[in-house]
């Protein structure tokens, strides 16, 4: 094991043509290829073979080539990669493995958005069940469960950062599973209720932690079409979900909705297990550090600080304190991050507009076309495939487009090339809504309403995939932190949407409620999506945790 002495702050990192810290960079993607370049060349491979001073042989201490602080510390063994091609590396996996633990993240990510809308078709067994009676009751046992997508991942996001994403996404499918088959169980109302947050609480772990994976695996340039795959998954989960649960409520009881749901997460958390390994560069390295610790023999010598290229040096913070710290990020992202701020403000109203949409497909085709519930459900395959063939189309163009502009740009990529994509979703949605509502409103053949939510279905996917991808590019180290962050707001407005919908909808009608929405739409999408590419790098030059370059 060898190891070089640099700054262990990921801001401050780059490397020469040795593969040896020299420069500083911002944080995010620059500190990231950094680490890959590797802070260190050997292995844990024949490292006990003999000792001096208490080290494991092959493990060095600080170079002379360094001209930080550390270099002259002859007590500070800084652990990094074995060199810029080392296997244990995320970066350096096969593609074959990258695509495996993208499979596997997606389907993390796919299951529990069928189980926030599943239940749709099925809200009216439910109801009768229960004795609910008010409208408003009955779309809180849809809603309650994307609450919980808000103030999830605010924990789990920044606990994967500290602990490493797969344990994380493990734990969390486990709780998701058992809370989830609890609600098959619930004898009353408010069980439901709270078995249901509790569910979607677990749930909520692959959308902080999954865009973080991908990030860890993929460089900028390679990244875009695993994560157009990975966004698909929590869009067209919602539109899958009442398919089945129509059917299943129809031919079954509304209790084997959540079973069946259950029964996929185990399955997925079976492949996890078997197929997820740890992705986060600091946990892989810190593991390895621990490693280097244990091979140390105190009676041969005094014992090195042992730390990583991603830990300050003397770093004594608890691990209470370093939860703490990590538990803030969230918040402070949000604080301090305009680019945060306004990336959630947008992606809320436009995840508002898409569970709206999955909550009013039932009353529209069983009041106005008088349809049976199995057969409504049918209607959730024209969203479904607008959210599919937008995204596949746009899987192939994320990284044909952000090549392209970064040679027009002197080889120098920016998290903004991935808004061209983005602009003609903000189109997409008004049109989609017009076309739904006043299909359904003049009670036109059925297929006009439904080609109208395939095109909502299409925006949706070109505006989550792009605005994803540009999160992940601009905060990659604190990936999980800024996606925690942009979903509270995005989860907050799936969850109030669907309750004020039937009153909005019940005064002013499908065609002038989806106007309205259409306008607001319209109104803030085209000048987000100028703002951000005119001035998003203006704006992360100003930011303490934004990629600067």
């Amino acid at each position: 094991m060898s190891s070089s002495a640099h700054s262990n702050d990921p801001s401050t990192l780059a490397q020469d043509s040795n593969g040896v810290a020299a420069t500083q960079l911002s944080p995010g993607e620059p500190a990231l290829e950094a680490v890959r370049a590797g802070s260190g060349r050997s292995s844990l491979s024949g490292t006990v073979t003999s000792e001096k001073n208490g080290v494991p042989d092959g493990v060095k201490k600080d170079g002379p080539k360094d001209t930080d602080d550390d270099a002259q510390d002859d007590d500070v063994i800084v652990v990094g990669w074995d060199g810029p091609d080392d296997p244990a590396n995320p970066r350096n996996w096969t593609l074959k493995r990258k695509w495996t633990v993208a499979l596997t993240v997606s389907s993390y990510t796919f299951i529990s958005p069928i189980a926030s809308s599943m239940v749709a078709p099925a809200a009216s067994q439910i109801a009768q069940a229960f004795n609910i009676h008010h409208s408003f009751e009955g779309n809180l046992t849809i809603s309650i469960f994307v609450l919980a997508y808000a103030f999830g991942p605010l924990i789990l996001g920044p606990l994967s950062e500290l602990f490493g994403r797969a344990r994380v996404l493990q734990a969390a499918n486990f709780f998701f599973f058992v809370w989830n088959l609890a609600c098959g169980f619930a004898q009353n109302e408010a069980e439901l209720m709270v078995f249901r947050f509790l569910s979607g609480f677990g749930g909520s772990a692959p959308l902080a932690c999954g865009g973080a994976v991908l990030s860890d695996m993929w460089a900028p340039e390679e990244r875009g079409q695993a994560i157009a795959v990975y966004s698909l998954a929590p869009l067209l989960g919602p539109a899958i979900g009442p398919v089945a649960g129509g059917w299943i409520a129809e031919r079954s009881t509304w209790r084997w909705v959540f079973w069946s749901t259950s029964i996929a997460a185990g399955l997925v958390g079976i492949l996890g297990i078997l197929t997820l390994p740890e992705t986060f560069a600091p946990a892989l390295l810190q593991r390895k550090a621990n490693k280097i610790r244990k091979q140390m023999d105190v009676e041969k010598g005094p014992v090195k600080e042992v730390r990583t290229i991603f830990q300050k040096s003397g770093q004594t913070k608890t691990v209470k304190e370093l939860i703490v710290v990590s538990l803030f990020r969230p918040f402070i992202l949000f604080a301090k991050e305009p680019i945060i701020q306004l990336v959630s403000l947008y992606l809320a109203f436009i995840y508002g507009v898409i569970y709206l949409v999955i909550a009013t497909i039932p009353p529209v085709f069983a009041d106005i076309y008088h349809e049976r519930p199995g057969y409504i459900g049918l209607h959730y395959i024209a969203l479904g495939l607008g959210l599919f063939v937008a995204s596949q189309i746009n899987a192939r163009m994320l990284d044909r487009v952000y090549v392209a502009l970064k040679k027009r740009n002197n080889g120098q990529g920016e998290p903004e090339f991935r808004l061209p994509t983005v602009m003609p979703g903000t189109v997409l949605i008004p049109i989609g809504l017009l076309m739904s509502g006043w299909g359904a409103q003049e009670h036109v053949h059925w297929i006009v309403p439904d080609i109208g939510y395939a095109i909502v279905g299409a925006g949706m996917v070109l505006i989550f995939q792009g605005m994803q991808t540009y999160i992940i590019d601009s905060f990659t180290i604190y990936a999980a932190s800024a996606l925690a962050a942009v979903s509270f707001f995005r989860s907050m407005a799936g969850f109030g949407f669907p309750l004020f919908a039937p009153a909005m909808f019940s005064a002013l009608g499908y065609g002038k409620g989806n106007t309205i929405l259409a306008a607001c739409a319209f109104a803030v999408g085209c000048p987000a999506m100028w703002l951000f590419w005119t001035y998003g790098k203006k704006i992360r030059s100003m930011s303490t945790h934004a990629r600067k370059q």
